[in-house]
């Protein structure tokens, strides 16, 4: 469903530990909502509890949860880590998206 580039999964570990959460065992909550300059506004962050709702998938050693709504927004998703200079942190390259903003964190179908 969603898939994690060795970048993302390192960067993610990095930052869940910093945050206090165990990257082996709590998740990445990836979602959709409106918003944006292209309607629709991704959402990222780390957690430790699954609801009922939740989807979980599991790829390269990291857990992520999505709610039943962004499901079908976010399938066959690469999460990816840009950094550097010119990096622009974790990128959602979304195959569904049929337009993306300059900043790459919305999009529309």
């Amino acid at each position: 469903m969603i898939k994690v580039s060795d970048q993302a999964k390192a960067k993610a570990a990095q930052l869940m530990s910093e945050d206090g959460f165990n990257p082996e065992q709590d998740y990445i909550r990836v979602g959709v909502k409106s918003g944006g300059c292209s309607g629709l506004e991704y959402v990222l962050k780390f957690d430790n509890v699954k609801n009922d709702t939740d989807q979980l998938f599991e790829d390269n050693g990291v857990k992520i949860v999505v709610d039943k709504k962004s499901i079908l927004y976010l399938a066959g998703t690469i999460l990816e880590y840009s950094g550097g200079l010119n990096g622009k942190g974790f990128i959602f390259n979304n195959p569904n998206a049929a337009r993306t903003c300059g900043c790459g964190e919305s999009f529309s179908l």
